[in-house]
C-alpha cells in the first residue's frame, strides 16, 4: 500500500517546525468556524476551551449569528477583520475543502480539521478526499492538523484549540512534558493528570495527518523552549526517516523523547488503520529506528508519564548506582527484585554512609541498600531526612528512591511537605514510589505537584524508568558520535548484482548463488561445490576430504532440515552415496521444487550457531537483524535489530543484547568466541543491504559458526525484490 492508498501526498518532505507551525501553534487570532450557541457541539466547546486565559482575539465565525458570547460573530472567512493565525473548523466533513481553500486565500496560518470520516474509513472516495485535502496543503502552504484530530492545547500560551469536553475546567498546569498523541482521547487522558499537579507546556494531537504528522509536533516542541522533554505516542508513520529525523533532533537538543508505540500485534495494526488510517508497520523496525536516535522506548501506556516526569524532574545522573531507602523490609525486597529485573545496580553504601545510617536506624533494622528503617520512621519524620541525606550524599549514588506506605492524616500530609522541602537541597533526585492503594490519599497531590519530586504509583515502573534514565544519559553523547559502517569491497555491488540477474525478481536464489552474494562483499562461507551427480558429489568430497555436509541446492527448499534434504558428518565415500540418493529422493518429494544439484560442503568447525539476516521495510528500509540461530531460531527469539548500515560498535552492541550473550564469553569450559568476527559479517552484510536495496527483499543467513577461531556463513538464502507493480 503507497501513500495513495491512505490519503497522502507521496514522496518525502522536510520536517515543519517553529517557522511552519507558530502562527497555528501560538496564535495571537483563532477563527472557529462552524461556531456555535448549542450545548455540547464542538463549535460551542472550541469557544468555551479558548474563552479561559486565551490572550488573543476569538473570532467566531457563523452566518445564522451575529453575536456569539458577547463578541461579534462574522458570516464568513472573507468577513474577518484580519486573517487568522489559526482556523478550526468545527463543521460536518462535506463542507471541509472550500473552506480549506478559502482559509489558504485570506492568508490563514493553518488549519485544524476536526472532521472525521476520512482514509480511516478505507472507502477509496473517502481515501481520495484526505488525499486532496493533502494537496491543497502541498499546493498552498498553509498548514493543516488533521483530519480526525482532537486539535491542541498550548498551556504556555495558554490556548485550549480542543473540542475535548470541559477542559475549561479542568486545572491547567504549565510544566516541562510537551505532549504528542495521534490519538487524541489517549493523549487527553494523560493531559489530565494536571488535576493531580503535574504540568505539561502542550497537548499536540495529529489524527490523520494528511499533512502536519506526529514528526512534525516533535520536531516542533524539539524547538519550543518551554518543553525539556517530549512524550509521544503513536501508532505508525508514513515516512519513517522524517520520525528519525525529528528524533535525532530531539537528541542532539537533549530532549529526552520518550515513546509509547502502538500497535505491536496484527489486531492492532488492524484497529490502528480504521482509528487513524494509519499503516503501523513492523514494530522491531520502529523500535531499531528509535533506538539509533537515542528515544527512550517505553512498553505500556501507564509508564509515559512517569518516565517523561522523572527526565523532566531528575535532570541527569552523576553515577549509575541508585539507593533504596524502605520503611518496609517488604518495600526493600520488591525494591531489589525490581532492580535485578531490568539490571539495574543498586551497590552497597560506603562506610561513612553505613555509619550515618546504622546511627538512627534500630537494630531489628537493615543499613544495607535497600535499607529498611522500619515502621519507627512513622514516628519521627526526620528520620527520613537523616537516612536519605546519608543515600544522596553517598557519591556511590545517582538517585534515591523512597517507597511510601501507610497513608493517613495528618502524618502522610506532613511527611509530604517534608519531602518536597527536602528534595531540591539533595545533590541527587528523590524518587517516591506511592505504594498505596490509595491512589490519590493524603499527601499524594503533593508528591505529584512538586517539580523536584518525580513520582511512582508502583515500585516496577520507578526501577525500570531509572534504569532507562541511566541509559539514556549514557549512551547519548555515544549516539553523538559517528560511527562509520564498513565500506564495501571494490565491485562489491556489481559483482553480486551479476549473480542476483541468475534469479528473476521476486524469488529466490538457492544457497549456492545466495553465498556467491555474501562472498562478493567479503563475509566468509563454507567451501563447497556442485555436483551434479554422485560420481561428481565423491569427487568433490575427495578434493574437500572427509567428513563433509551434503544439502540439495533449490530455490525452492527454503527449510532444508524440515525437508530431509541436508546430511552432516558423511566420513565415507559409502556413506556419501547412500546420503546423496536419500536426500534427492527426500528433494522429489516437495512439490515443484527445482534442484540445481548437491552441494558438497566442507563441516564447519564445532561453535554456537549464530544467525545473520536482513530485510526491506517499508518505513524505514533495510533493516539487519543477529542473534542466536540454527532450527530454534522462531523458538528462542535471540536476536537483536537495527537500521542498516551499522558501524562496528553498533553491531557489538547489537550481540553483546542477546539474552545469551554470555554464552559467547567463555561460559564454563567453553573457550570465548570471536565476537569481533560476527559483529564484522553484521556489519558487512548490513552494507550489502544498504547497497541493493532495490535488488533484495530479504536475507537469511542461517546458521553461522561462531568459534575462538572466527565465525564462518554455513547456509543463506536471498530473496529479490519482486518488479514494481507485482504482488
Amino acid at each position: 500500500m503507497d501513500d495513495t492508498e491512505v490519503g497522502y501526498v507521496p514522496g518525502p518532505r522536510a520536517l515543519f517546525g517553529q517557522a511552519e507551525l507558530r502562527r497555528m501553534m501560538h496564535p495571537r487570532s483563532v477563527a472557529v468556524v462552524g461556531a456555535s450557541e448549542t450545548p455540547g457541539s464542538f463549535g460551542r466547546r472550541t469557544i468555551e476551551n479558548l474563552d479561559i486565559g486565551f490572550p488573543g482575539r476569538i473570532l467566531p465565525v457563523n452566518p445564522r449569528y451575529r453575536e456569539m458570547f458577547g463578541r461579534p460573530c462574522y458570516a464568513s472567512l472573507e468577513d474577518l477583520p484580519e486573517p487568522p493565525d489559526c482556523v478550526i473548523l468545527t463543521v460536518p466533513r462535506e463542507h471541509v475543502e472550500p473552506l480549506i481553500e478559502r482559509a489558504a486565500a485570506i492568508g490563514a496560518g493553518g488549519v485544524m480539521l476536526y472532521s472525521s470520516g476520512y482514509a480511516e474509513v478505507g472507502r477509496p472516495e473517502r481515501v481520495a478526499a484526505q488525499r486532496r485535502l493533502a494537496e491543497i496543503a502541498a499546493r498552498t502552504g498553509l498548514r493543516i492538523l488533521g483530519p480526525n484530530c482532537a486539535g491542541i492545547a498550548n498551556l504556555a500560551l495558554p490556548a485550549g484549540l480542543t473540542f475535548m469536553p470541559k477542559f475549561f475546567e479542568m486545572r491547567r498546569v504549565c510544566g516541562p512534558v510537551g505532549l504528542v498523541s495521534q490519538s487524541g482521547a489517549l493523549g487527553y487522558v494523560v493531559l489530565q493528570a494536571m488535576e493531580r499537579g503535574i504540568g505539561f507546556s502542550h497537548y499536540l494531537t495529529a489524527g490523520n495527518s494528511c499533512d502536519v504528522d506526529v514528526c512534525d509536533l516533535v520536531n516542533y516542541l524539539v524547538e519550543e523552549e518551554r518543553t525539556r522533554v517530549i512524550a509521544c505516542m503513536l501508532e505508525g508513520v508514513r515516512d519513517g526517516a522524517r520520525l528519525l529525523a525529528a528524533a535525532q533532533a530531539a537528541l542532539r537538543a537533549g530532549k529526552p523523547l520518550v515513546v509509547y508505540k502502538l500497535g505491536g500485534s496484527e489486531i492492532s495494526r488492524q484497529t490502528a488503520m480504521s482509528h487513524t488510517g494509519t499503516l503501523v508497520g513492523a514494530d522491531e523496525a520502529y523500535r531499531a529506528a528509535l533506538r539509533r536516535a537515542g528515544a527512550v522506548i517505553v512498553d505500556h501506556w501507564e509508564e509515559v508519564l512517569e518516565t517523561a516526569t522523572l527526565f523532566a524532574r531528575a535532570g541527569g545522573p552523576r553515577c549509575p548506582g541508585v539507593g533504596v531507602m524502605a520503611p518496609s523490609g517488604g518495600a526493600a525486597v520488591m525494591a531489589a527484585d525490581e532492580a535485578e529485573r531490568v539490571g539495574l545496580s543498586l551497590p552497597p553504601p560506603q562506610p561513612q554512609t553505613s555509619a550515618r545510617l546504622e546511627a538512627v536506624i534500630p537494630e531489628f533494622g537493615s543499613s544495607a541498600n535497600p535499607s529498611d528503617i522500619t515502621a519507627e520512621s512513622v514516628k519521627d519524620v526526620t528520620m527520613y531526612g537523616t537516612c536519605i541525606r546519608a543515600f544522596a550524599e553517598d557519591p556511590g549514588y545517582g538517585a534515591v528512591v523512597v517507597p511510601m506506605m501507610s497513608v493517613h492524616l495528618p502524618g502522610a500530609v506532613e511527611r509530604a511537605h517534608y519531602m518536597a522541602k527536602l528534595a531540591p537541597e539533595l545533590p541527587v533526585p528523590l524518587c517516591v514510589v506511592w505504594l498505596n492503594e490509595w491512589l490519590q490519599g493524603p499527601g499524594s497531590e503533593i508528591y505529584d505537584g512538586c517539580e523536584n519530586l518525580p513520582t511512582f504509583r508502583t515500585m516496577a515502573r520507578c526501577i525500570t524508568a531509572l534504569a532507562r534514565w541511566n541509559a539514556y544519559h549514557a549512551g547519548r553523547a555515544e549516539l553523538l558520535r559517528d560511527d562509520a559502517p564498513a565500506a564495501a569491497p571494490p565491485g562489491a555491488a556489481a559483482t553480486a548484482r551479476a549473480v542476483l540477474a541468475a534469479a528473476p525478481p521476486g524469488r529466490t536464489l538457492g544457497e549456492r548463488l545466495s553465498k556467491e552474494v555474501l562472498a562478493a562483499y567479503g563475509i566468509p562461507v563454507t567451501r563447497e561445490v556442485l555436483a551434479r551427480d554422485v560420481e561428481a558429489a565423491v569427487a568433490a568430497a575427495r578434493g574437500i576430504g572427509f567428513p563433509v555436509a551434503l544439502k540439495a541446492d533449490s530455490p525452492d527448499i527454503p527449510h532444508k532440515t524440515e525437508a530431509g534434504v541436508i546430511r552432516l558428518g558423511i566420513g565415507d565415500e559409502a556413506a556419501l552415496r547412500a546420503a546423496h540418493a536419500a536426500i534427492l529422493a527426500a528433494a522429489a518429494r516437495v512439490p515443484g521444487a527445482r534442484v540445481e544439484g548437491v552441494l558438497v560442503q566442507q563441516m564447519a568447525r564445532p561453535g554456537a550457531e549464530m544467525m545473520v539476516g536482513a530485510r526491506l521495510d517499508a518505513q524505514f528500509g533495510p533493516l539487519i537483524t543477529c542473534g542466536f540461530g540454527g532450527v530454534a531460531v522462531e523458538v528462542t527469539r535471540d536476536v537483536a535489530t537495527a537500521l542498516a548500515p551499522v558501524g562496528a560498535r553498533e553491531a557489538g552492541a547489537m550481540i553483546a543484547s542477546l539474552r545469551g550473550h554470555r554464552l559467547l564469553t567463555g561460559y564454563r569450559n567453553l573457550p570465548a568466541a570471536d565476537t569481533g568476527a560476527l559483529a564484522e559479517i553484521v556489519g558487512r552484510l548490513s552494507r550489502l543491504a544498504c547497497d541493493l536495496a532495490d535488488e533484495i527483499e530479504e536475507i537469511d543467513v542461517n546458521p553461522v559458526i561462531l568459534g575462538p577461531g572466527g565465525a564462518l556463513a554455513v547456509d543463506a538464502l536471498v530473496v529479490r525484490r519482486a518488479a514494481a507493480g507485482a504482488p
